[in-house]
């Protein structure tokens, strides 16, 4: 990099001043601080000629500061001959950037000058102070967050809230330390659960919460991540965890070995055994969809792979390739019948027989919408729907499903042609936008977590540690608690509900795609042989968010939208 060096005789001072809180630029009176700065620069430099570079509201974790980096290029264009600061460490609290900034100004000839300390780089004594001062303060911080760290993992040990948001469910008294059921958030919390038992679905069970006015202490409409964390949450069985996730990475978890766990620590709002039967449910539907992932990366493609259910014992189906002269396709077991018969007693299924029946079902629901002013009731539409000999062992549909489709179309939230001309989509997926409101969330803690640091470690007498310790759990368990939803949200493995929009846009695109419109009936083998299995696969994982199985036949079919349809089969 070539450098400028400075040509003029007279010194030309920059003057930087950072400060990271409203109570340093009151205690350190900012005004006074640039007088006195100024007036050392007139007297000790025999200057006036003197810039003023202030950033205010940043933390010195870095040197990424707009007044900073302007000040930066104007050193390097040859502009200025001494850095005049209040204190080394409102350049940076990290020695790294520190030290390549210093090396940059000693390339560049800048002499750069402390006041506080009292030493300035012209000198090879001055110079050296720097670094040993550089390297104490650092050595400072480390022990201090050592220290605290430490006292954490103490408090947690003996059974002490670390503070952070109070888990939705239950009120905290901070006077006695104590947890106790809210009675207005508990029975939501048990409702949660069971229901969940029920459905098994995330997106099919916030839609029925939302639909019945149940909404989160904030006031926001539940979604599957939320519902999840809750879900997967130990606290509500009356443990407490601690030390769980990694500090430089909140998304990895530590070795078991170093969680901290607290037996009966508060009332649970649920049962332990209840939680296990959840958690167990939860952690197998995310392996068996990673299981999917992972397989449908090889030579075989299977088409409905983490998305079938057995019906007889809720177990997730396994695939297995099952072969004919002309065509291979997917068999769907269930593992825990291939253990026992005494276990579960459900048939096995197919791509054909769940690809016939969902892809026409498909089909019946967007020509229903597509001739909808034909439609005059809920057992219009579910005729509709059952149109055709694919249906023939299929009784009837569960009101409440045909109903909830009722009043999507009825409502004319979808509006236009069924094959996507004219319907009326979100200019913004409403999964992008919460992400973008968490992100943004992220980064005002981030930044009060930085102030909170800096006022501690660098302000005399303004807190305690037993303050700064409450204070900063409260702000870290939040930030955990916002990456958990991020992480989640934007994970590979993690199913979004989408909108009714999208839902029959995403459908409707697939079908034009492969020439389908205007059809009555989907030759399921015709079209697989047809389209690339991956494509068919990756449609239907898009609108579909699980299928249940029983006795070889499709019994429910949930969408990503959270529309559920249960149907009812024949008596035989």
């Amino acid at each position: 990099m070539a450098y400028t060096k400075l040509k003029q005789t007279n010194p030309r001072v920059a003057i930087y001043v950072r400060v990271s809180t409203l109570h340093q630029i009151d205690k350190d009176s900012l005004p006074m601080q640039k007088q006195d700065l100024l007036a050392y620069a007139k007297l000790m430099l025999g200057t006036e000629d003197c810039v003023i570079f202030e950033d205010a509201g940043y933390s010195g974790k870095n040197t990424d500061r707009p007044k900073f980096q302007e000040m930066m290029s104007q050193i390097r264009a040859g502009g200025f001959s001494h850095l005049l600061v209040w204190k080394i460490d409102r350049i940076s609290r990290n020695l790294l950037d520190f030290a390549t900034m210093y090396n940059e100004l000693k390339n560049l000839g800048v002499i750069f000058v402390s006041k506080n300390e009292q030493f300035d780089t012209s000198t090879a004594m001055g110079e050296a102070m720097l670094k040993i001062i550089l390297v104490f303060a650092e050595l400072e911080r480390n022990m201090t967050s050592e220290r605290v760290t430490a006292t954490m993992i103490s408090r947690a040990n003996n059974g002490l809230w670390n503070g952070g948001r109070i888990p939705y469910g239950y009120d905290y008294d901070y006077d006695t330390h104590e947890f106790t059921p809210s009675e207005t958030e508990a029975p939501v919390v048990r409702l949660i659960h069971d229901l969940y038992e029920k459905e098994r679905s995330l997106v099919r069970e916030s839609r029925i919460l939302n639909s019945k006015g149940y909404r989160t202490r904030t006031g926001n409409e539940w979604n599957p991540v939320s519902l999840h964390i809750i879900l997967h949450n130990i606290f509500y069985c009356g443990d407490y965890r601690y030390n769980v996730l990694k500090e430089g990475d909140r998304q990895k978890v530590k070795d078991e070995s170093e969680w901290i766990t607290i037996k009966e620590h508060h009332p649970p709002i649920i049962t332990r055994e209840q939680k296990e039967r959840i958690t167990s449910i939860l952690d197998m539907r995310s392996k068996q969809y990673r299981s999917g992932r992972r397989r449908n990366s090889g030579r075989h493609t299977h088409i409905f792979g983490g998305l079938v259910i057995c019906g007889n014992c809720g177990s997730f189906m396994v695939n297995s390739i099952g072969n004919k002269k002309d065509w291979s396709y997917t068999r769907y077991l269930c593992p825990s019948k291939r253990k026992s018969s005494t276990i579960c007693t459900g048939k096995s299924t197919s791509d054909p027989i769940i690809g016939e029946f969902v892809l026409n079902y498909i089909l019946n629901m967007l020509n229903a919408q597509k001739n909808f002013e034909n439609i005059s009731s809920p057992d219009d539409l579910q005729a509709a729907l059952l149109i055709g000999n694919t249906f023939s062992y299929i009784d009837s549909i569960e009101p409440d499903g045909v109903l909830d489709l009722y009043d999507i179309l009825a409502s004319g939230k979808v509006q236009g042609t069924v094959f996507g001309k004219g319907t009326n989509i979100k200019p913004k997926d409403a999964e992008d936008s919460e992400i973008a409101s968490l992100k943004a969330e992220k980064q005002k803690t981030e930044r009060a977590l930085d102030r909170l640091r800096n006022l501690y470690l660098y302000s005399e007498d303004t807190m305690s540690e037993k303050e700064y310790i409450i204070q900063r759990t409260i702000l870290t368990e939040k930030l955990d608690e916002i990456n958990d939803e991020i992480g989640m949200m934007q994970s590979d493995e993690w199913q979004q509900s989408v909108t009714d929009e999208m839902f029959i846009a995403k459908a409707s695109e697939f079908i034009i795609s492969q020439k389908l419109t205007d059809r009555n009936y989907i030759n399921y083998k015709r079209l697989a042989q047809s389209v690339d299995a991956e494509v068919l696969h990756n449609f239907l994982t898009n609108i579909i968010d699980s299928i249940i199985i029983t006795d070889g036949m499709v019994q429910r079919i949930t969408f990503k939208n959270g529309l559920s349809h249960f149907f009812i089969f024949k008596q035989q």
